[in-house]
């Protein structure tokens, strides 16, 4: 037993030892996901690391989200952070850009254009040459800091390094201080994304500078030593006979701090000991999956997605422990590493997963992360950047990533604050919870992205449901696991598609194909499958597995094309299915639960092998800082987590003939499959330790403990096989679902009737009173006369149903308008009648009362349809600066007695800040004593929009809600 034992024991490490030795950096290509959509760049950061260096080409736009893009062709030059594969532009800060001759100030001078023939990258490298100049520049970097190598040509006697901190972002403050001859340091605050973002850095240089010259606001103004203002940039002179190196280290926390991490991590300007160092690190990650078998491209593929899965999230912490937090004090990390780059509505799904299996104490940190977060910012992460939260996409998907790694024993943290941090958000006054928790779902009028947050939020509080079982809170599990059900409630049996409401109402006209304001980036199409914590639940819900094939199956071969508003992040489409973003990516693996593990196993070999490719276009859509690449890593071993909490994996299909996971525990297992080919994608049978798994699915703790999985792979379907479905169901107390409404449309002029539906009787009101069993029982439609609410409850077995609010209005008939401005189509608030409906808009413009005109001026006339005596006359108008809208600068109001000759009665100015972010709303009304028939109200729109804001040279929109005679 013992020579068995040693036996086993020399294997495993002989086998360790040769993951190692190999070098898969060579394996990896960078530069895939920086063309196309996928927004990626391809400069060195080390796994998971605090710098990212690289190369600037695009200044600003969709797809110069990473600061580089593949089909550019001028550099601008070198800076230390990047975001990998997000939608919004941000970081690139501290630019560096060797350069001879005479400097300019003006970035499109100093660019330099360049080739893709001279460029080179991998893990840990880049180098570049740049054909202005012809210097080459070469880059690598350790945890915190990032180096810089650039060779000038021989003809040059002098080269300069130029600084420039007014580089990208909107920069609120900017200071340089000059140590001495070699030794920089200095501070950008800036406002992007994160909206106040801090960074110090610390810079030394190999050699000392014969001269240097700094400039404020683009004027020179010589050798000073310190500066400080918005528009900072140097340059620094060189002997340039032999090459000059530079390192700059970056902090959150001071410039103390980055010269301790300065030190630290590197003490001197070895460059090759740097990059040797990058390697290693990175073989090292690399290496914890190993892969056999697959064409050259596959095995590219497979370890740049691991590579680009490693890069986020970004340590954020100096070497000392402190960290900024996201109270925007300093604090010191007590038994973790403090992190940053939480883009949680991706990366929840597969890339957290993904590391419970390789970096266990990685996600430990995260989660201490999180709850440091919680404790000094009151909230868990939504999508953090710098500590800044930054509220980008919906839900609360810190939740599934604290509940999967507990259930998976990866625990090292506080799982009682852990579980009062959760439910903290999720019972908060948040984007709409209130309402959610109340109604059982949201509706347009209370919240956007209505469908997509209710899905969302339920997947969530099933994942808090889990906690508190797991912890023994019993009531909490049995409340959560009511709300883990909403779902049910804009589940719409008519059409077998989760379907948006308005009040009660389903919204009407219905298009699965439309992409509106219910949905996250998405159409129902690609939201009516988000469920994974009650698959049974919505296979119920469509009528059975027949019904529910039938519908699955028609999302991945419908020939309807994508309707409604133009979204660029829905990409990589196989019917409607979209791969290119998020929503979509378990849906493939739904088949094994409705017991055609096949049609699993074909689409996801589809996706692996037509939307994944070795080209800087080989991604379908956004990196989204890891998660469509852990996506292919997962898929590609043959295993994916439909419902992370639960602690299994949908089986699919492997992509190579073996994966060996090297396990942080010293174990190790492996994925074969036997017989597999190009067209032997098809599993005949699974073996999990030499026993048949008759299941689709595989648990994480098998993986944990070490093992083996043998797939047995043909070209033809098994569909004679015994093999159980997986399943996902909730088994508690079901839900009654709220009713809902049939009504022609919320507004009138005369009288309308209301039907109501549900599964079970109904009890209304449509005085405001709360209805329940005594209040009238729906028996036939509903007559509305006046402007009410109508409210609905459903009861079923001693059990009441959420109540159902639906708001309707009478409008006013004694007045009409006629619109003269271009009205924003997809902001229209139900046509030109808005504007005289008595509906006032709330600070959140998507909720459908608000008007956009653009571009342009406001220009309406109302007919009063009789000559009336005015006394105050207003337009009610709306600002928010981050979604391009603000107040007009001025309303002119005029007046008419036949509509045709209009005399002015006077002008009201805004006097409210151009500068104030956030949301506002305010009446710019006027005082009148005039008679007449015909009002005239324009408002001046505010103009292009200005070079501080990151929608600069743009026009600006007006959004109004009403126009106000009295």
């Amino acid at each position: 037993m013992m020579k068995k034992w040693l036996a086993a024991l020399a294997l495993g490490l002989a086998s360790a030892a040769q993951a190692q030795q190999t070098d898969y950096t060579q394996k990896v290509n960078p530069f895939i996901g920086t063309g196309g959509h996928g927004h990626t760049y391809p400069g060195p950061s080390l796994p998971f690391g605090m710098v990212q260096l690289s190369p600037d080409t695009r200044l600003k736009g969709w797809d110069g989200c990473s600061g580089y893009h593949y089909t550019d062709s001028v550099l601008y030059g070198f800076s230390h952070t990047h975001l990998s594969g997000t939608g919004i532009e941000d970081y690139c800060d501290v630019l560096l850009m060797p350069v001879t001759g005479q400097p300019s100030w003006n970035n499109e001078d100093y660019a330099s254009p360049f080739s893709h023939n001279n460029e080179k990258a991998y893990p840990g490298f880049y180098s570049v040459k740049l054909n202005k100049y012809d210097i080459t520049a070469s880059l690598t970097a350790t945890k915190r800091v990032g180096l810089h190598k650039y060779e000038f040509p021989a003809s040059a006697k002098e080269g300069h390094v130029l600084l420039d901190l007014y580089h990208r972002d909107i920069v609120i403050n900017s200071s340089l201080k000059v140590l001495n001859d070699s030794t920089v340091t200095g501070m950008r605050r800036s406002t992007s994304w994160a909206k106040d973002q801090v960074l110090y850095f610390a810079m030394k240089f190999s050699q000392p500078f014969t001269a240097h010259t700094v400039a404020l606001g683009d004027t020179t103004k010589g050798a000073l030593k310190e500066a400080e203002g918005r528009n900072i940039k140097a340059y620094f002179t060189f002997d340039a006979s032999r090459p000059v190196l530079v390192k700059v280290a970056i902090s959150g926390v001071s410039e103390e701090g980055a010269m301790k991490n300065l030190n630290a991590e590197m003490p001197g300007f070895d460059f090759e000991q740097t990059l040797a160092a990058a390697r290693s690190a990175w073989n090292k990650e690399l290496g914890k999956i190993e892969i056999k078998g697959g064409t050259p491209d596959q095995q590219t593929i497979f370890y740049s997605a691991l590579y680009h899965a490693c890069l986020n999230p970004n340590l954020y912490m100096d070497v000392d422990g402190q960290y900024r937090g996201t109270d925007q004090q300093i604090h010191k990390a007590e038994g973790f590493d403090n992190y940053s780059v939480f883009s949680l509505w991706d990366t929840h799904r597969a890339l957290h997963p993904l590391m419970t299996i390789i970096n266990q104490q990685k996600t430990n940190d995260w989660i201490n992360t999180f709850l440091v977060q919680y404790k000094y910012g009151g909230m868990l992460p939504v999508w953090e950047l710098s500590a800044n939260e930054t509220f980008c996409m919906i839900g609360y998907h810190s939740v599934p990533v604290i509940a999967d790694a507990y259930q998976k024993g990866i625990r090292g943290y506080d799982a009682k604050y852990a579980l009062e941090a959760m439910r903290s958000y999720a019972e908060s006054d948040r984007f709409g919870i209130q309402d959610y928790i109340r109604q059982g779902y949201l509706s347009l009028e209370t919240q956007p992205e209505s469908v997509s947050r209710t899905l969302e939020y339920a997947y969530d509080d099933w994942c808090i449901a889990q906690m508190a079982l797991w912890l023994g809170d019993k009531a909490t599990y049995e409340r959560y696991m009511l709300r883990a059900q909403s779902y049910k409630n804009i589940y719409d049996d008519s059409t077998g598609f989760m379907r948006g409401r308005i009040g009660g109402r389903w919204m009407s006209p219905f298009d699965p194909t439309e992409v509106n304001g219910f949905f996250t980036e998405a159409n129902s199409w690609q939201y009516s499958f988000a469920v994974p914590q009650d698959v049974s639940g919505l296979i119920k819900l469509h009528g059975g597995t027949a019904q529910f094939l039938r519908k699955l199956n028609a999302l991945f071969t419908t020939e309807a094309k994508l309707s409604g508003r133009h979204q660029s992040d829905i990409t990589g489409l196989i019917g409607q299915y979209a791969h290119g973003n998020e929503p979509s990516h378990h849906i493939a693996y739904l088949f094994n639960y409705a017991g055609q593990p096949w049609r699993t196993q074909e689409l996801t070999h589809q996706v692996m092998t037509t939307l994944y490719h070795n080209a800087p276009d080989g991604l379908s859509g956004n990196e989204d800082c890891g998660q469509m690449s852990a996506w292919f890593v997962m898929s590609a071993m043959g295993i994916y987590p439909v419902t992370p909490g639960s602690g299994t994996y949908a089986l699919g299909t492997p992509l190579f003939d073996e994966v060996i996971i090297h396990l942080e525990n010293g174990k190790q297992f492996s994925i074969k499959a036997k017989n597999r080919t190009t067209n032997n994608f098809y599993v005949q049978s699974v073996h999990v330790n030499s026993k048949p798994l008759n299941i689709a699915q595989i648990d994480h703790a098998t993986i944990m403990k070490g093992g083996s999985m043998i797939f047995s792979m043909g070209n033809q379907p098994n569909k004679t096989s015994a093999t159980q479905q997986p399943v996902s169901s909730i088994r508690t107390t079901p839900i009654v679902r709220a009713p809902y409404v049939e009504a022609a449309a919320d507004r009138f002029k005369t009288p309308i009737h209301v039907t109501l539906k549900a599964d079970a009787p109904i009890y209304y009101t449509l005085n405001g009173a709360t209805p329940d069993r005594t209040s009238p029982r729906y028996t036939k439609p509903v007559e509305i006369t006046e402007t009410c609410t109508l409210k609905a409850i459903a009861y079923s077995n001693g059990r009441y149903s959420q109540i159902v609010a639906t708001p309707f209005y009478r409008i006013p008939t004694d007045k009409t308008v006629r619109v003269l401005s271009k009205i924003n189509p997809a902001f229209d608030a139900g046509g030109p009648d808005a504007l005289i409906d008595g509906i006032r808009g709330k600070e959140d413009f998507r909720l459908g009362a608000w008007q956009s005109h653009y571009p342009g001026d406001l220009e309406a006339i109302v007919d009063l349809k009789a000559p009336r005596q005015l006394k105050k006359l207003g337009l009610g108008v709306l600002q928010d600066l981050g979604s391009w809208i603000w107040y007009p600068t001025q309303v002119e109001f005029l007046a008419s007695e036949d509509g045709q000759h209009f005399t002015s009665i006077g002008v009201v100015k805004n006097t409210f800040s151009d500068r104030e972010y956030g949301s506002h709303i305010q009446e710019l009304t006027l005082p009148v004593n005039v008679r007449t028939r015909y009002v005239k109200v324009i408002a001046r729109n505010h103009g292009v929009i200005p070079d501080w804001h990151p929608g600069k040279g743009e026009a600006a929109h007006i959004f109004a809600d009403e126009i106000i005679i009295e």
